[in-house]
């Protein structure tokens, strides 16, 4: 090992992940979520050590992983000056719960310190298991910080969820983590300055982690990692290794997309992928949305754009396109990534293979153009409103034609005005479904014109 990465090394950093190192120990090292940290929140007032009566109500934080569910408790239990208590719904049981909950009141009753429970993935925690800690909630013995991944809604009981504040967490900003990578390179407890970063670097790292602190730090000491055992070996004052975007590409082992998602690159990969399931072409349709998903880009943009896809390009030449991007949308919403990939595939090889019509597009901005050049007229009589006070001495409704009482339940009536008489705006294309809606709109279209 030479000296750059023995120094990474040294001290016995190495033993401790690094983002376990950087985990602020007070709220005002926390990036991101300052929607919860505005003074007199709940969890400002939780941090309080000067409070007489600080906050004391229980929260269930909600949110992804790596937006800080676990150091916003650690940083309220250090700055508090409470006890601090941590479970894992994974490995803790009834019989672990009701021990803390009885140390707990042993604690308050003793020696007046009170004390904050942490209990990551409540969502994992059996009906059973959340009973337990209703008595230590609901008297006060215990402060409930509760920590998930899924909606409580649908995971925690309802009397939980009654004496607690629910929270929700936001995925950081690529400003919030790019606060913490510099941090973690120059700050003592990350890597001491002992390496450099190449913007290219910093960004991909910052793209690659995708709104979770925990992944970016992950990928940051990895590639640090590999910067430090590539470095020629250096003496004391020598050259910093510097880590570069092939480094942070080698760490993470994957590639580093090219893929700005505010820049050219969003809309040409875009634009790429709309145009080959407009093209019919399946495979190039997937190989863009493997792109713009390894990227980081919003799956809930992508589905907009099937569902837009489905609506402009498909059309009525097949009606089930557009259930099926409408539910691709639901489900990336309901599941999150990484599963929803799954049936963003699902609706783009739909989308791809579907039969291809534009006309409904056509004809609703075909109709607007009229509508904006003032080519309106006015609603024949015979189709107005006859219900109000007058209407009927105006003629309103006079001489309609109720389709329904006829066998075929069209009758020769006229809908246009009379200004756009003949005007027509909806042509079927002869692909899919479109093709007996055709047949039967010209049949249609000959009995309205009598």
């Amino acid at each position: 090992m030479n000296s750059a990465s023995g120094s990474l090394m040294g001290g016995g950093r190495g033993l401790t992940p690094l983002a376990v190192r950087m985990r602020p120990t007070a709220l005002d090292e926390v990036a991101g979520q300052a929607h919860l940290l505005r003074p007199g929140s709940p969890i400002v007032a939780l941090a309080d050590p000067e409070a007489q009566a600080p906050g004391t109500v229980s929260v269930i934080l909600w949110g992804p992983p790596g937006t800080g569910k676990t150091t916003l408790a650690q940083a309220i239990a250090r700055s508090s000056g409470r006890r601090f208590v941590e479970l894992s719904a994974i490995t803790a049981g009834v019989k672990d719960v009701r021990e803390v909950m009885q140390e707990a009141l042993n604690q308050r009753d003793l020696y007046g310190q009170s004390t904050i429970l942490f209990l990551d993935e409540i969502h994992r925690f059996t009906k059973a298991q959340q009973d337990a800690l209703l008595p230590g909630v609901e008297n006060g013995w215990v402060i409930l910080i509760a920590a998930t991944t899924e909606n409580p809604s649908f995971s925690v009981i309802s009397p939980l969820l009654s004496r607690s504040l629910l929270l929700t967490l936001q995925p950081l900003t690529d400003d919030d983590l790019g606060v913490l990578v510099d941090r973690a390179v120059t700050d003592p407890r990350g890597l001491g300055g002992e390496v450099a970063l190449e913007p290219e670097a910093r960004a991909a790292l910052i793209r690659l982690a995708s709104g979770d602190a925990r992944r970016a730090l992950t990928a940051l000491e990895a590639s640090a990692g590999v910067a430090a055992s590539e470095a020629p070996p250096t003496r004391e004052g020598g050259a910093t290794p510097t880590v570069t975007a092939a480094h942070v590409a080698q760490a993470v082992d994957r590639a580093l997309l090219r893929y700005d998602r505010q820049g050219d690159e969003h809309y040409d990969v875009i634009s790429a992928f709309i145009k080959s399931i407009r093209g019919s072409d399946v495979d190039a349709a997937m190989h863009y949305l493997a792109r713009m998903i390894e990227a980081g880009e919003d799956p809930r943009f992508i589905a907009r754009r099937l569902v837009i896809s489905a609506s402009e390009d498909i059309g009525l030449a097949d009606p089930q396109a557009l259930q099926i991007a409408v539910a691709a949308a639901d489900a990336v919403a309901f599941i999150g990534m990484p599963e929803g990939r799954i049936p963003l595939a699902e609706a783009t090889a739909y989308l791809a293979t579907a039969a291809k019509s534009n006309a409904a597009y056509n004809a609703i901005n075909a109709a607007i153009a009229d509508v904006k050049a003032g080519r309106m007229g006015t609603v024949p009589k015979h189709l107005r409103d006859a219900h109000y006070a007058g209407a009927k001495r105006l003629g309103h409704g006079k001489g309609y034609v109720y389709p329904h009482d006829h066998d075929l339940g069209v009758v020769a009536q006229q809908y246009l005005p009379d200004e756009l008489r003949g005007r027509r705006y909806y042509e079927p294309k002869p692909h899919g479904v479109e093709r007996e809606i055709g047949a039967r709109l010209e049949r249609l279209r000959r009995i309205l014109g009598g």
